[in-house]
């Protein structure tokens, strides 16, 4: 008789854990796992979870990676690449239904999360604005300008005048470092200071800048540049 592959019943044993254990008690492999079964039904998963955590780091950095590095490895094709599109595109959704219309203050470790998940493995550095409204809660989210690994234009005029057009009267300012340090440059603290004092003749308050970045965030006014 022909050997039983070792990964049939692993499929069920792995939704049964899931669904009793629930994603926190599974590790990063086996949660891609599940993720690919849906893609290629009858392969075994693991050795390609193992292999594409190798290459991105986490499985945060596998769901978001571009499309055209994803495809760099080997097994992978548009199927998996959609599913994987398809994860990232409901947690962004999650995440983001979680801040929109509520108040900053009160959920601005809940913003932070989305902003992480937004744009931390973003391989060019992408420039957001978070429109909010009298009651500081978050009536807009545009992602105003996309850039190089290194730089995004930026204009002050703009920002402002997109925040009239919404009937915004404040501001946070949102962009990620692909580079992975969070730290600001000092490009980052004039373009932040000529923002501000665009924003104040107005009556368009900037409350904040964070840079993003895979090591974690900064905010202006934490680091009292603000």
């Amino acid at each position: 008789m022909a050997e039983t592959p070792h990964h049939v019943g692993h499929r069920g044993r792995l939704r049964q854990r899931l669904m009793a254990a629930g994603p926190d008690a599974m590790p990063d492999y086996e949660l891609l796992e599940l993720v690919l079964f849906s893609a290629q039904p009858r392969r075994d998963m693991k050795p390609l979870a193992k292999t594409l955590l190798a290459r991105f780091g986490s499985f945060a950095g596998v769901i978001a990676a571009p499309p055209a590095l994803l495809a760099e490895v080997e097994g992978v094709g548009d199927g998996v690449i959609a599913t994987f599109k398809v994860v990232q595109a409901a947690a962004l959704r999650l995440a983001r239904d979680e801040v929109m219309a509520r108040p900053v203050i009160g959920s601005w470790t809940k913003l932070l999360a989305y902003c992480r998940a937004s744009m931390a493995h973003e391989a060019n550095e992408h420039f957001r604005v978070l429109f909010l409204n009298r009651r500081n809660e978050l009536i807009a989210d545009e992602v105003q300008q996309r850039g190089t690994v290194d730089h995004t234009p930026v204009y002050p005029r703009e920002v402002v005048k997109r925040a009239l057009e919404l009937g915004a009267t404040a501001v946070i300012m949102v962009h990620n470092h692909p580079s992975g340090d969070p730290t600001p440059s000092a490009a980052d603290i004039a373009m932040t200071r000529e923002v501000k004092e665009a924003g104040e003749k107005l009556g368009i308050q900037l409350h904040d800048h964070v840079i993003i970045g895979r090591r974690g965030h900064n905010s202006f006014k934490t680091l009292g540049l603000l």
